[in-house]
């Protein structure tokens, strides 16, 4: 399953691959940056600021330095959709050309390029060696696994984690690994046949017919088929008077009607591009949430949830705390404390994962009864940067976890939480996932990367949140909007400040572990990246 790129020590949230031609590929390959990291310790970075440019460009690259803000409200719920931009015309017209002008203009991350060839049918072997001869229709809407499709854009609409075929033009079947795409706050599907279904049109909030001459659609077709599908000039030819004209003339531009926007000449036509990315602007400006500000006013004079776990108080836990919120404690000091803390906190957490008897023979020959855990497996995820520290107690405990990793940093301008990585094991729906962050004190963090989990189909009632300090507000936040959420922690603190500090706090977890300088405007829910 290919995920999301590796984290490489750069602030580089999700985009997508715009380079290549005018041909209609997926375009669903993530960027790759590669960036090398130090190990000595640095200044901690935050979020994008105003005077920076959002994204950096190459000749052939777009990358994003911006997060991906709430898509959820203050009760968990998701509150927004991903925009949906249906692009259609005739093959060869330039769609992918357009959607990546679009792409380019808009300069803003997360946005989601789904091409309608990853979604044809899988040929039978008498289809395939139609196809050999050039006899078999692509350009009827028999070609295409409608079901599929819907199923695939609607999941995308609602901000879930989706798997996406790729189709391999030489054999015309689907390949064995699928990409797997989430965090789409733009989706452009674009498609010879975005506008045939009923239901496909339902899911689009904006429809952009590209409408070019004939003459240069085959053309590009037939510079396309050749180079890049190992087509001859011959059967480019038939298949093109044959199935793909009648097609166009059949199913095609009939549905230029249905669009809200006409561009003729494809992405040379910029005054229409223009137009389209300001209207797009513009709805992204009315979805815009803020979560962090209800979270402070919101349900906090109630009783403490019966999803929370304080570890007991005993004369080791209060001296470990007393030693590590000493402002003296030297690093090493609060490194070694913080670590006994740590394999306490996981060795409590993993009480509350289910178990079954299980009986077992001892060397005496004897039985014994006891318990083994009832469920398929345990991941751990991490809340970089701090969250990361407690992965080798869990290591330590759980043999052969698998481990992942969520980068949430908070925006300076908008002291909003925003997602800029995640990194997730396969098929973690299926697991039972302990999420790990050293300090939690609003909830806005700890809240979104739940919100992602429940996005790759974890249960909500498999998910422990495990951290070393928590404020009321933030166990009231996350309990709040999660309620089958087991909050395992071992200290909850009454306050918050206006600076989101917890009091009294530990000060910034990270920045004492790793040794690195926090800067004035530090959040205890602000989680920035790893000191490698």
């Amino acid at each position: 399953m290919n995920t999301l790129p590796a984290y490489s020590g750069a602030r580089i949230s999700a985009c997508w691959n715009l380079s290549g031609g005018g041909g209609e590929g997926s375009g669903l390959d993530r960027l790759l940056p590669t960036v090398s990291t130090g190990l000595s310790p640095r200044k901690r970075t935050t979020s994008q600021c105003k005077s920076e440019p959002p994204l950096l460009r190459t000749s052939k690259r777009t990358i994003y330095t911006a997060g991906r803000p709430p898509w959820y409200n203050e009760h968990g719920a998701q509150s927004k959709e991903a925009f949906v931009i249906g692009l259609c015309g005739g093959s060869a017209s330039g769609k992918t050309t357009v959607a990546r002008k679009i792409i380019e203009a808009l300069d803003v991350p997360w946005v989601v390029l789904l091409s309608m060839d990853s979604f044809y049918k899988v040929l039978s072997q008498d289809e395939q060696n139609l196809a050999a001869d050039n006899n078999y229709n692509f350009d009827h809407p028999d070609a295409f696994d409608f079901g599929l499709l819907t199923h695939t854009l609607r999941k995308l609409k609602l901000g879930k984690s989706v798997k996406i075929p790729v189709y391999d033009f030489t054999t015309h079947g689907r390949q064995k690994e699928w990409k797997t795409v989430y965090g789409a706050s733009v989706v452009i599907f674009e498609g010879i046949m975005s506008f045939a279904d009923k239901e496909l049109l339902q899911l689009l909030d904006m429809k952009i017919f590209v409408d070019t001459d004939s003459d240069i659609r085959l053309v590009r077709r037939l510079r396309r088929d050749i180079t890049e599908r190992g087509r001859d000039i011959g059967g480019v030819i038939k298949q093109y008077n044959k199935y793909v004209k009648p097609a166009f003339d059949q199913y095609i531009e009939p549905t230029m009607r249905l669009a809200d926007i006409v561009v003729p000449r494809g992405g040379g036509n910029m005054v229409a591009i223009d137009l389209i990315v300001q209207h797009v602007h513009s709805q992204l400006e009315e979805r815009e949430l803020s979560v962090r500000a209800a979270l402070a006013s919101a349900h906090q004079a109630q009783p403490l949830p019966q999803t929370l776990s304080v570890l007991e108080s005993t004369p080791q836990v209060r001296g470990m705390h007393t030693i590590i919120r000493n402002k003296e404690t030297s690093r090493d000091e609060f490194i070694f404390y913080s670590k006994r803390l740590m394999r306490l906190l996981i060795e409590r957490a993993l009480s509350f994962l289910p178990s079954q008897s299980h009986t077992v023979q001892t060397p005496q020959g004897e039985d014994y009864e006891g318990r083994s855990f009832d469920g398929k497996r345990v991941t751990g995820v991490s809340i970089l940067r701090a969250g990361e520290t407690m992965e080798p107690a869990l290591r330590a405990v759980c043999k052969d976890v698998r481990i992942g990793k969520i980068l949430i940093q908070t925006n300076q301008d908008t002291g909003e939480p925003e997602l800029h990585y995640l990194r997730l094991p396969r098929e973690i729906g299926e697991d039972h996932v302990i999420l790990m962050d050293c300090t939690v004190s609003t909830g806005a963090a700890a809240m979104m990367a739940v919100r992602v989990l429940l996005d790759h189909d974890v249960q909500e009632d498999k998910i422990l949140l495990v951290s070393l300090l928590m404020a009321e507000m933030g166990v009231h936040s996350v309990a709040y909007a999660f309620p089958q959420v087991q909050i395992i922690t071992t200290a909850v603190d009454k306050e918050v400040n206006d600076l989101f500090h917890i009091i009294p706090g530990i000060g910034n977890f990270g920045d004492r572990y790793f040794g690195t300088d926090a800067p004035p405007d530090w959040s205890d829910d602000e989680m920035d990246q790893p000191s490698y």
